[in-house]
């Protein structure tokens, strides 16, 4: 009996918690013809269905495959420990959803790497599908398996489980990975991998690699693929709407931002392309929302004229325009007013930090002044409330810094009532992550103590504003991981490897983390959090993903340590004031031109 009877027939999905995560069968999903099938790609999410169907990524590669001829592309999440442990009492493995097929049947296991802790459920991933969970341990009757995503470009915890590993952005060179694949079927395994060594961006392990792998880029995102049709969810997950992506990449240079650096250089769509593509997306789709994605959406060069015209052509629809990343210094009323029309959800803003000095440490670039404007700027559209993103524990951080948050929104909340409003502020505090490729890769994470203290200053400040002010703040010993893992050499894999195998899946979800597990596991392998975490790093060490390049050169991330430390903020990169990092590949930063 196969999988799909199995599921129905036996009763499986009314047992199990949300069972449309498992159904398939979702409108605009793709099943070719079984003659027209020469190869077959599982693009394998390591979350559940509703956080992986969120992903444009995902989406994206999954109509650039299946526009390939003879490429048969299916999805394939992580199932919920309940659906996970009825799968392994009733012998059922890891399926797509498509077609119900087992995963270790397809001939390419394509996983994406959004977040760090998701990397304990890539391991659950690989052992629900009955595939070896190490490289070495598999041959030919096993898919090859890739991973990609962002945090490729740092592959060296997870290498012993990968085949290889696709650095960057993959719609120009994906589709030629493939059909050579496609053309080389049934090669041995090691002929397989030293071909898919040859190809730009691609990272094998188990080779030594040529040069350092250099990431991949689109130079073009006007005429990049992009899906004019999106599989549409049985069930609601968290971003349940259409999205666009007008612009790729950032020019501001936020120097705790692995996005910002390793997405150079900035390139946008279009208005009309925009347009065009939210319309086709809408009506294939019947969705209600189009959110207009990109690292900064109000830094878009015609983000008024684009969210005025958008906004005018949906408004009889009843459609909602969003704008999920928007800047301060960016905002402006004629903006507020055109998003007002269609648009009733909350503002969402990222200040970082709570003082101009701090802000220019990071780089952020933002005045008290025109933190305000915007808020007052929204409450005039008739905004209510405003969500606030803050980080804590962000190198050079004073005492002042964490008042200083407190002061921001209590004078945001006062502008709020100058113009009569019921204002109110949502803050969300995230403890700060160093992370590679970027200037803040050098330095220490706070110990959870301080972070602890820096929240309870928080808590105090607020208590008097409860009725206007929301707070949450996310969880410090998951930070800590994260921390771990994005700096983390070869040597963690045995540690993931253990936590696994003491319970530890879908790490990333708070009620599923457990500190204690990666306490032991570390233990166990002879490794030190603390060195991983606590200690500042000179220019001199070899970092476990220097085989990568992002194409921003380590001298010019340096000389951005340097300004930070003297507290001096840098320009936005632009052509015609360059800040020689290195991307474009001219007017790189010298060693000599740094402080070392």
């Amino acid at each position: 009996m196969d999988i799909e009877r199995r599921l129905f027939y036996d009763t499986t999905l009314l047992s199990v918690e949300r069972p449309g995560r498992y159904l398939g069968r979702e409108w605009n999903v793709t099943v070719k013809p079984e003659q027209d099938i020469r190869y077959t790609v599982a693009l394998a999410f390591p979350d559940v269905y509703e956080v992986g169907m969120s992903h444009l990524g995902l989406r994206i590669l999954y109509g650039l495959l299946n526009a390939l001829p003879g490429v048969q592309a299916e999805r394939v999440f992580v199932p919920w420990p309940d659906m996970g442990r009825k799968m392994k009492e009733m012998g059922i493995p890891l399926f797509s959803l498509e077609r119900k097929k087992p995963v270790a049947s397809f001939d390419l296991l394509g996983i994406s790497l959004q977040h760090e802790l998701s990397y304990t459920s890539v391991l659950y991933l690989l052992d629900l599908a009955r595939i070896p969970l190490r490289q070495s341990e598999r041959d030919e009757r096993f898919p090859l398996v890739l991973g990609g995503g962002p945090c490729a470009v740092n592959p060296e915890p997870l290498a012993p489980f990968f085949d290889a590993f696709f650095i960057g952005e993959a719609e120009e060179v994906l589709g030629d990975i493939v059909m050579a694949l496609v053309e080389m079927k049934g090669q041995r395994k090691d002929v397989l991998l030293e071909e898919l060594s040859r190809f730009p961006g691609v990272y094998v392990p188990s080779l030594p690699p040529r040069q350092p792998v250099r990431r991949q880029v689109v130079k073009d995102l006007e005429h990049a693929f992009f899906p004019s049709k999106t599989v549409v969810p049985y069930v609601e997950i968290i971003h349940d709407r259409v999205a666009v992506e007008i612009a790729r990449g950032c020019t501001r240079g936020c120097r705790f931002c692995q996005a910002g650096m390793i997405y150079r250089p900035k390139r946008e769509r279009t208005p009309e392309r925009v347009i065009e593509l939210a319309l086709e997306l809408l009506r294939s789709s019947g969705y209600g929302e189009v959110s207009l994605l990109s690292l900064s959406s109000s830094d878009y060069s015609r983000i008024e004229e684009l969210v005025e015209e958008l906004s005018r052509l949906l408004e009889p629809y009843r459609v909602n325009v969003s704008l999920p990343s928007l800047r301060m210094d960016t905002f402006s009323v004629r903006l507020a007013q055109s998003l007002r029309r269609v648009r009733k959800s909350t503002l969402t803003f990222a200040p970082e930090a709570g003082t101009e000095r701090l802000r220019n440490i990071i780089n952020k670039g933002l005045q008290d002044e025109e933190i305000l404007k915007a808020a007052e700027s929204a409450f005039s559209a008739s905004w209510q409330e405003i969500k606030l993103y803050f980080m804590i524990g962000l190198p050079f951080e004073e005492e002042e810094d964490i008042r200083g948050i407190g002061r921001l929104v209590g004078e945001i909340l006062r502008v709020g009532k100058s113009l009569k409003k019921n204002a109110r502020v949502h803050l969300s505090i995230a403890a700060f992550v160093p992370k590679p490729h970027t200037p803040f890769q050098w330095v220490p994470q706070d110990r959870k103590e301080a972070l602890e203290e820096k929240i309870r200053l928080l808590r105090d400040f607020f208590r008097p504003l409860r009725s206007q002010v929301r707070y949450h703040w996310s969880s410090f010993e998951m930070s800590q991981i994260e921390a771990l893992l994005a700096r983390g050499d070869r040597r963690l894999a045995n540690v993931l490897l253990r936590v696994y195998y003491k319970g530890g899946v879908l790490e990333g979800w708070q009620e599923h983390f457990l500190m204690q597990r990666w306490g032991e596991s570390l233990e166990e392998e002879g490794l030190d959090l603390s060195w991983y975490l606590y200690r500042s790093r000179s220019f001199s060490e070899v970092f476990p993903w220097e085989h990568i390049s992002c194409g921003v050169s380590k001298a010019f991330l340096w000389e951005e340590y340097q300004r930070a430390r003297q507290g001096l903020p840098s320009p936005p990169c632009a052509l015609k004031n360059c800040t020689r990092c290195g991307v474009c590949g001219s007017g790189e930063v010298s060693l000599s031109d740094t402080a070392l």
